[in-house]
């Protein structure tokens, strides 16, 4: 579970922010995200794109610390945070694979994070 921030990071589909960076999201209601198609790729959109203007200030705020968190492993990520992530990971692997493949693409397209953490997206996964 201790990398389950970079997780996030390759998926940056939740307004959760990862990182000892901030906990004002820490509250976020990430059900609220995955069940709202029209929430969800809002959000998707705003992580994909090289701009900012189709972004909330919490997309934003993840898509600035996705770098950082999946360089560090998430070292910095809280329990609530690791905690979400998962919930997130999970629902895009099994549930929107394309959002998922695409999240991938931008944030790992040499798949080097999927290597190194490929045990924990294949519990994931399962």
């Amino acid at each position: 579970m201790r990398n389950s921030c970079l997780a996030v990071a390759l998926l940056a589909t939740v307004a959760v922010v990862c990182g000892g960076y901030t906990t004002r999201y820490d509250d976020f209601d990430v059900d609220q995200v995955l069940n709202n198609d029209r929430l969800l790729k809002r959000y998707h959109e705003c992580l994909v794109s090289d701009s900012d203007a189709a972004c909330t200030v919490e997309g934003k705020e993840l898509k600035s610390v996705i770098p950082d968190a999946l360089q560090t492993d998430c070292s910095q990520c809280n329990e609530k945070q690791k905690s979400q992530t998962e919930k997130v990971l999970s629902f895009l692997i099994h549930n929107k694979p394309d959002l998922w493949r695409s999240l991938q693409d931008k944030y790992d397209p040499d798949g080097s994070y999927r290597k190194r953490h490929d045990a924990e997206l294949k519990k994931l996964s399962s």
